[in-house]
């Protein structure tokens, strides 16, 4: 070989192995960012309809509108929407720039079979099929038209709600509610559910790879759920989370100064839509008594009873049941404290101790003993208030039962007394105001659908089909006034939501519904500096 071109090989060679061994010694450097939530929020199937799995899919699958952090109503899947005078016809423009997960374009059909496939295949869905007359596509503008076949004026605030769903994944799926799926729900937001494992107790969401929109600097969401708030308290101190989140619902008031102590977490404080509130079987005697429900109301000690469960985080609420943070809240009569007053309406009512055996009796003579139907979480809230009555004579014994117990039982209505709570969906669906947690009219896990009054089930007809926001403030009026007369349900204390988050994030956006579990949320978070 000529000795010139050895040389130049060689010296080929020579920088050809320099090269490698720098890139070998240099690899390309990439970072993810994982954000770890902690949530005693548990999923019971990996089923898209159970109720937390719905929660956990609002930044994969958009809903047709939002709330901001204000509480209007605005676009989020639909850009923009408007509705005919008498709120009727329904018209929504869907964003042009939305891909599923799978490449595939959201278009406006995917929002009719949506719709259409809610009305009739999801039982918590009922209104829609009750009301619905028609679903029409109107392909030039990209949008949905939907029909009702009465005025319909809560729409907008409804489909916040209600997560689209891709036509060409769902159409072949004929059993919904039991259609299992562990892996890659097809989504159009920034996220996507990627995995849902039970055993591990954790849903992962990954970036949706044809999302148009803003990058968010989180590559991967990983919802931890935890049955017990000891567990999560723990791994929360530890630094192991990034933040805390319950639906419509606060951090255990006992932990917050524990963790704030260590220094790593800061925390949101909001004023509850919702409450906390003691349910009664409207179709049982004297529960279906207004004067018994009355003198009751007395019994309750409610400054002491905000104080042990709320830890100061609690207030004495008003007759009128709704809190003051929602709009049109009327200042009704503050709920008052006072046995003697109770055991003399009691008296006034009917209700005696004929047999001097400490229990009051009924009309008929049988003695009042209440069975109260609580959820493990509700349970030092049923003991105070069983001692609260038993103090007027009243017998109460405890039932605690696991949630879907105690959804079957309380819609057989198999009970006397509930404590449960309202969500600020709660307070503001159907007739706002809490009214669908009454309305026998109304279906729903957390609802007791037990008033049939014609007086009250005319004040929700009223709100709506009124287009008008003078009439609907009289209305909202009505209807708090309707609370305080009547007691279908008594608050129990209007609290706060405290949600810790860890200080290596800044940019948490809080709307009233979903508290920081949004899309504002996961595409403005920054790693604080």
């Amino acid at each position: 070989m000529n000795k010139g071109l050895s040389i130049v090989l060689m010296s080929i060679l020579c920088i050809s192995l320099i090269v490698g061994c720098v890139n070998q010694g240099t690899p390309e450097k990439t970072t993810t960012t994982t954000i770890k939530i902690g949530s005693p929020n548990t999923i019971k199937a990996a089923n898209f309809f159970d109720t937390n799995l719905g929660v956990f899919s609002k930044i994969s699958n958009l809903t047709l509108t939002k709330m901001d952090e204000n509480g209007k109503i605005i676009g989020n899947m639909a850009t923009k929407y408007e509705a005919s005078n008498n709120d009727k016809v329904w018209k929504f423009y869907i964003n042009p720039e939305l891909y599923w997960s799978d490449g595939k374009k959201v278009t406006p059909e995917d929002v009719k079979f949506s719709v259409e496939y809610y009305a009739n295949k999801i039982p918590y869905a009922g209104w829609i099929k009750q009301r619905l007359k028609a679903v029409t596509v109107i392909p030039e503008e990209n949008a949905v038209e939907i029909l009702f076949t009465e005025p319909y004026t809560r729409t907008n605030l409804e489909f916040t709600t209600y997560n689209i769903l891709p036509k060409h994944v769902w159409e072949s799926i004929q059993d919904p509610m039991n259609y299992i799926q562990i892996d890659n729900y097809v989504g159009c937001g920034p996220f996507f559910i990627s995995n849902v494992n039970l055993d591990s107790q954790i849903v992962t969401l990954k970036k949706n790879p044809y999302w148009k929109g803003k990058q968010s600097v989180v590559d991967t969401i990983e919802i931890h759920m935890y049955k017990t708030n000891d567990a999560l308290a723990l791994d929360l101190e530890n630094g192991t989370l990034d933040v805390y989140y319950k639906y419509a619902g606060s951090y255990p008031y006992s932990n917050i100064q524990k963790l704030i102590d260590t220094g790593k977490y800061a925390t949101i404080k909001k004023m509850n839509v919702g409450l906390i509130f003691l349910g009664m079987n409207l179709q049982r005697q004297p529960m279906s008594d207004v004067n018994f429900r009355n003198a009751i109301s007395y019994a309750i000690n409610y400054d002491e009873i905000a104080k042990i469960d709320a830890l100061g985080y609690g207030t004495a609420p008003n007759r009128g049941f709704v809190p003051p943070t929602m709009e049109f809240y009327k200042e009704t009569p503050k709920l008052e404290y006072n046995l003697e007053k109770a055991k003399q309406l009691l008296n006034e009512a009917g209700y005696k101790d004929g047999n001097g055996n400490g229990i009051l009796e009924t009309t008929d003579g049988k003695d009042i003993k209440l069975i109260m139907l609580l959820r493990p979480e509700y349970v030092r809230s049923g003991e105070l208030v069983q001692d609260y009555l038993k103090k007027v004579g009243i017998e109460t014994t405890l039932k605690s039962v696991d949630s879907s117990t105690w959804i079957s039982l309380k819609d057989k209505y198999y009970y006397d007394l509930t404590i449960t709570r309202t969500t600020p969906w709660g307070m503001l669906m159907h007739a706002q105001w809490g009214s669908g947690y009454f309305d026998s009219r109304r279906t729903g896990e957390g609802v007791l659908h037990n008033l049939s009054d014609p007086e009250f089930l005319k004040i929700c007809d009223n709100i709506l089909s009124t287009t008008d926001s003078g009439k609907l403030k009289i209305y909202a009026y009505d209807l708090q006034d309707y609370y305080s007369d009547n007691l279908p349900g008594i608050t129990l204390y209007w609290n706060e939501n405290i949600t810790p988050y860890s200080k290596k994030f800044s940019g948490w956006y809080v709307d009233p519904l979903f508290g920081i579990y949004n899309t504002e949320t996961f595409l403005n978070l920054q790693k604080a500096s």
